[in-house]
């Protein structure tokens, strides 16, 4: 008895001892994360620093009370990271810091962390070396060091990472040669953008081309190098001598006779210039044509408005017909401009909104080169490039049946629309044969464009923050419209209607614009996101806009363009066919893959399909407003930013709690 009772208390002596030296680890952690948050200015991070543990904190994730991710993408950290935080974060499997504006290079004691199997720093300010201590890490399987600004060589060091499955370096200052890496594992790499020469080196040409492209590379899956034959890197010479590797080359003959033989003949000199001075007169030429056709382009001004309509040019609403047989078909002829000049004054103003300064005219106007954007519901699209002013959108309306005083009215109530999510309309122009409406150019294009473009290799994934996010803004944008009053609607959404800027903020057009046009100028290729009810597309209820946006939403969560939105009609009935698929419980089948790849949010996903299958009730009453679908989706978005931190808690900490997608 005496034996036992002395064990238990050598036990619970040993237990006092352990505990405080078990806890101070997660205080330290703590301390870490407040030090980083100060030191880069995390002004997102509403962390409780009251509280004991930190890993119920925003983008904190624990394993037995030990911090194992650090997730804080595009939460506005600037400056430069701190040394001595990640030595006493030793147990980090992940850390994402993507997305921000970090400078500097990166700490040294970043090196501690042993267990670290995921690095996300991709889209920050960071410079230098790629640092030598991070081929140390023996267990990192994603590093992602994307667009920064890192310079020098890329080491090679990174074959010292032999789990490595991704490695991506794209948008860097880096310089000279690719090295010969042997990662076994390596699933995804890319070093495009950067300041590369040399050859690609053989265990790295199956990759795509694109993991190349923006460098001074060759070879496979480049062009080819000079002496490489068939792509093996390996070339034969001729004549004297052979090579390898190299471009072949003719023996050097130093003999005097042999230099002899390899004179040229008069004749072979006379044909030389011949030729020189022919190619040198077709340069000449090709020279004044091209001149000729850039100031072609910039005197025709906006002609290229009328070129599916030659009887109508906007010229101060003189027929183009008249110009042209005047016999100057490059800008204004002497009665285009007398006849111009007697037109009213007041019908060759362009007309600018209170919220848009007027930095040019009609004449400037006039004289821009234009481009062809699309052609739409209501019109053609065009970029116009000011000589001394900004680059513009401009629409040339057509099948506008209503009255110059009903068309004014409608149009002021559009103008007097200002929201971030909706593209201003900045001025317009009306006469009897000419309706211009201006616009703010969005050089990132539409979100159809962005969906349904480019789906090559060269592809960018569209993740869920990105397409949430454009669901979140344009949601806004409509919502706006329809507090205008009850019976303010936009009349036609869809993804050619959403327009983003750079950094991809959704922003809606063409709002308005549908009680303009005649009841049979709207084409079917509008009919995939119509309401059912809807026979007059110039009287769209708010309800029926709800419809057309659980359309829109169908669209970015599937990938798939509706029935009819398409020019060559590969569109689908998105709402039954999503219909058909959830009722036999398949509901990942519906999600696009590029989405899939996001598991860690397959809940908000699926919330957010729900809402969709919501607005496009075949009902009316049965949809909801815009003002609570702009709640659910602010919602849903806060959830997904706080699903990872009850995933976690029902893993293996022994497995790899990251994802592949998650870069």
């Amino acid at each position: 008895m005496i034996m036992l009772l002395h064990k238990l208390s050598i036990l619970l002596s040993l237990f006092l001892v352990v505990l405080p030296l078990v806890r101070p680890d997660l205080a330290s952690e703590k301390l870490a994360l407040v030090s980083l948050r100060s030191a880069v200015r995390g002004r997102t991070l509403f962390w409780n620093v009251s509280e004991q543990s930190p890993c119920k904190w925003f983008g904190v994730q624990c394993v037995n009370d030990r911090v194992v991710q650090l997730r804080l993408p595009g939460v506005a950290l600037s400056g430069s990271i701190p040394a001595g935080i990640f030595g006493n974060l030793t147990h980090l499997r992940t850390l994402s810091l993507r997305f921000n504006a970090l400078r500097g290079g990166l700490p040294e004691d970043l090196a501690s962390c042993v267990n670290l199997r995921n690095l996300y720093l991709q889209q920050n300010l960071l410079s230098g070396e790629i640092p030598e201590f991070l081929f140390a890490l023996p267990h990192l399987v994603r590093l992602n060091l994307a667009s920064n600004s890192f310079s020098g060589s890329i080491p090679l060091g990174f074959n010292n990472l032999t789990r490595l499955r991704i490695l991506f370096l794209e948008n860097n200052n880096l310089s000279g040669a690719i090295p010969q890496l042997k990662l076994e594992n390596l699933e995804q790499f890319n070093v495009s953008n950067n300041k590369l020469n040399g050859s690609v080196p053989e265990k790295l040409r199956t990759f795509a081309k694109d993991s190349f492209l923006g460098n001074s590379l060759c070879g496979k899956p480049l062009s080819l190098c000079p002496g490489d034959v068939n792509g093996t890197g390996t070339g034969t010479g001729t004549g004297a001598g052979t090579g390898t590797g190299k471009s072949p080359t003719p023996a050097i003959e130093n003999n005097e006779g042999n230099m002899k033989k390899k004179k040229l003949s008069g004749g072979a000199i006379a044909g030389i210039v011949v030729g020189s001075a022919v190619c040198l007169l077709l340069i000449l030429f090709a020279l004044i044509i091209l001149c000729r056709k850039s100031s072609n382009q910039k005197t025709r001004s906006l002609d290229i408005f009328s070129e599916k309509h030659p009887e109508v040019a906007i010229r101060g609403d003189i027929p183009v017909s008249e110009v042209e047989h005047s016999g100057h078909s490059n800008g204004y002829s002497a009665v285009g401009a007398t006849a111009a000049a007697a037109t009213a004054a007041e019908a060759k103003k362009l007309v600018f909104f209170g919220h848009s300064p007027k930095v040019f005219d009609l004449e400037d106007l006039l004289r821009a080169s234009a481009e062809v954007l699309g052609k739409g519901t209501f019109g053609t699209a065009y970029k116009a490039t000011l000589e001394d002013g900004p680059v513009v959108a401009v629409k040339r309306l057509r099948d506008v049946t209503i009255s110059d005083t009903e068309f004014k009215e409608k149009i002021e109530a559009v103008g007097a629309m200002d929201h971030e999510n909706l593209v201003p309309l900045m001025a317009y122009y009306y006469s009897r044969e000419e309706k211009l409406l201006v616009h703010d150019y969005m050089p990132t294009g539409s979100l159809s464009a962005l969906l349904h473009g480019n789906k090559g290799a060269g592809r960018t994934p569209l993740n869920w923050e990105v397409r949430s996010g454009i669901a979140l803004g344009a949601a806004r944008g409509i919502e706006y419209l329809h507090s205008q009053g009850t019976n303010v609607s936009h009349g036609n959404i869809k993804s050619s209607n959403v327009l983003l800027t750079r950094s991809l903020h959704a922003k809606v057009s063409d709002f308005g614009l549908a009680h303009l046009a005649s009841p049979t100028s709207t084409p079917n290729r509008v009919t995939g996101y119509r309401a059912p009810e809807v026979t007059d597309p110039r009287k769209v209820s708010q309800k029926a806009d709800v419809y057309s946006f659980g359309v829109l939403v169908l669209e970015l969560l599937t990938g798939k363009a509706p029935a009819h939105a398409l020019l060559n009609d590969e569109g689908v009935d998105l709402p039954r066919w999503v219909q058909s698929i959830v009722r036999e419980e398949w509901t990942s089948e519906v999600f696009d893959l590029e989405l899939l790849r996001y598991q860690n949010v397959e809940e908000e996903m699926v919330q957010l399909l729900q809402l969709a299958v919501d607005c496009v009730a075949p009902y009316p009453d049965h949809r909801p407003s815009m003002t609570e679908v702009t709640k659910r989706i602010e919602e849903l978005r806060e959830a997904s930013s706080r699903h990872d931190q009850d995933r976690i808690q029902n893993l293996d900490p022994i497995k790899d709690i990251d994802d592949i997608s998650s870069h």
